[in-house]
């Protein structure tokens, strides 16, 4: 995986994206959603109908930047909503989504010791 600077916000586009759409789309979509709101930098997160296929969309300073991955089985968890829009979430949270874990729930499998 693409290390990404802690600096760098994360947005996932609340909804269902068509999956269809290349990076220039994307690009668009991402604008569109958040409206001024920052100068485009950034890591966007879409996610298609099925719920089992995902696009990462980022601007490596040069360029677009695109991730695509599939799942055999199974579907990434998304927020529940009809409405569309943006949502930020943490590099942390980015990497249970792309390994399909359920990243809005984590539980630890320990608790941590204090003395």
């Amino acid at each position: 995986m693409i290390s990404i600077d802690s600096k760098i916000k994360i947005y996932l586009s609340v909804g269902i994206t068509d999956m269809r759409k290349g990076m220039h789309g994307l690009a668009m979509l991402a604008e569109e959603k958040l409206a001024g709101k920052n100068n485009g930098e950034g890591l966007f997160v879409f996610r298609g109908k099925k719920g089992d296929r995902i696009k990462i969309l980022w601007w490596d300073g040069q360029g677009f930047c695109l991730y695509y991955k599939c799942m055999d089985r199974g579907k990434f968890t998304w927020p529940q909503t009809e409405e569309s829009g943006i949502m930020g979430i943490t590099r942390g949270q980015l990497g249970m989504l792309i390994e399909g874990i359920d990243w809005r729930r984590p539980k630890r499998s320990n608790k941590a010791m204090y003395s």
